[in-house]
């Protein structure tokens, strides 16, 4: 079994999570998402993150406006709605009783850098 496509796999299920928790923090166009989570060592690719914010947006939980920008064309800001707040509360509660049951089953606090 690769443990590549595992870790990948993981990453991919709390993708949406990350992406409103970013937003939730203030507007922001694709490419300063992509940054955000490649800060967090959350690897992403342009391919991946187009076809879900459209989800997003389209499920009501993100909208989005155009800006002009001074450096080239203008850009998309994606932006948290009033649906997406509440539906992050909800994801909040949810990462956090995840966090406890894998941490009770699994019989560990943290395991960094193991």
């Amino acid at each position: 079994m690769n443990i590549e496509n595992t870790k990948a796999q993981m990453r991919k299920g709390v993708l949406e999570y990350c992406i409103l928790s970013i937003l939730h923090g203030g507007d922001a166009y694709t490419s300063e998402i992509l940054s955000t989570l490649k800060s967090a060592e959350m690897i992403v690719v342009e391919g991946t993150i187009y076809p879900l914010l459209t989800r997003l947006k389209n499920a009501g939980l993100l909208s989005y406006r155009w800006e002009e920008s001074t450096s080239g064309p203008p850009r998309k800001y994606y932006l948290i709605t009033e649906n997406g707040k509440m539906f992050l509360r909800e994801l909040n509660k949810t990462w956090l009783n995840l966090i406890n049951a894998v941490n009770q089953v699994t019989g560990t606090k943290s395991m960094k850098n193991e």
